[in-house]
């Protein structure tokens, strides 16, 4: 998490910057690059909901949270929605992401299944303007492209990247995966170097 006095210095060397010893606050270059950020990734679904959060840093993010909100088949819309707005609202207030990343709107061919979804993408993104979080989305494929670096990948190669990439211990579940792989792309997104900032919402 965040940088070593050494390793400011040294960037600040790169840069050809005066040499002004100061250990805090980053520089706003530094602040640039996203380090440090808490970022909060959802995957809306009514039925399972994934989240991950990451902290940037390099040489390896580090990961605060991550599952899924499942409701059960039995269970009315209503309290699926509940459940998500819930979840969500007690994990912004444990671990204080500033960013949040949803999933772009995609067009499904079955028009209740889409109504559904937004449901539960609307339940999710209520709570996040609630606690005044930036909002960001990417398209599902931009995604994978980021993270695996193929827009059709499947599910399982979005697993085991996230997981190298988090140095995880083992692939995370599949829609806490696919939160995880969005936070991990809006960080890289958010580089100084890409040319396509994600879309803020």
């Amino acid at each position: 998490m965040g940088i070593t006095l050494r390793q400011f210095e040294q960037m600040k060397h790169r840069v050809a910057q005066p040499a002004t010893v100061s250990a805090l606050p980053p520089s706003p270059s530094l602040a640039a690059t996203g380090l440090g950020q808490v970022i909060l990734g959802i995957d809306p679904s009514l039925r399972g909901t994934g989240f991950g959060i990451i902290q940037t840093a390099r040489p390896v993010s580090e990961t605060l949270a991550h599952g899924t909100i499942v409701c059960p088949s039995t269970w009315e819309r209503s309290r699926c929605l509940a459940r998500i707005a819930q979840t969500l609202r007690e994990t912004i207030r444990k671990h204080s992401p500033t960013i949040c990343v949803v999933e772009g709107l995609f067009y499904a061919q079955n028009l209740k299944t889409a109504l559904i979804m937004g449901e539960a993408r609307g339940a999710a993104l209520a709570v996040v303007a609630e606690a005044g979080l930036e909002i960001y989305e990417i398209a599902p494929r931009k995604v994978k492209q980021a993270v695996v670096g193929y827009g059709a990948a499947q599910k399982s190669a979005v697993a085991k990247m996230v997981q190298r990439m988090l140095n995880l211990s083992k692939p995370p579940a599949p829609d806490a995966a696919d939160a995880l792989a969005l936070a991990l792309a809006h960080a890289q997104t958010n580089s100084r170097y890409h040319l396509s900032p994600a879309k803020r919402i």
